[in-house]
Formats: structure tokens, sequence, C-alpha cells
């Protein structure tokens, strides 16, 4: 049988599961408010953070890339033709 829930009937709750309630509740509640602190924090300041890299460095190092993909370029053609002649003289020794 199954017991029936009247305004008599009542139940019963130790001390130690109130605090552990009480302590969670107590955990959400100044979890809320931070959150909502830090919401309105970043809505007054929304400023963008400093670029780490400026427009002028960006340049040089763009150029300083481009410059050594230009001297690995003649280096490889180098390379080729050095390859071709010993080709050449391998073929010519057989």
């Amino acid at each position: 049988m199954a017991k029936e829930l009247n305004e008599d009937s009542g139940f019963q709750v130790s001390i130690k599961t109130l605090i552990g309630i009480g302590a969670a509740m107590a955990t959400v509640i100044s979890m809320w408010f931070m959150l909502q602190a830090d919401i309105a924090l970043a809505m007054e300041s929304p400023v963008a953070p400093p670029p780490d890299v400026s427009r002028m460095e960006f340049d040089m190092k763009d150029k300083n890339i481009r410059l050594s993909i230009e001297n690995t370029e003649k280096a490889v053609e180098e390379l080729k033709i050095n390859l071709r002649r010993m080709e050449d003289k391998i073929d010519k020794l057989r």
C-alpha cells in the first residue's frame, strides 16, 4: 500500500542534510552573482586588446620571408644545373 500525502503527513531531515543543502544553495547563488558581475564588466569595457604585431613589423617579416623564398628558389635552380652537369659527366664516362 502506498502512503498518501496530506496536511498531516511529515518527513524528517537531518541537520547534516540541511547544512549540505544550504551550502549548495550558497555556492550556486554566489556563482550566479559572480557571473552577472563579469557580464556587466564585459559590457562596460569592450576594448579590443592591442595587437601583438605592429603593421611595420608584419611588413618587415613578410619581406624577409619573401626574400628567403626567392633565395631558396635560386639555390634550387643552381643545384638543378649542377645535377645536370654531373649527369652529363656520368653519361660521358659510360
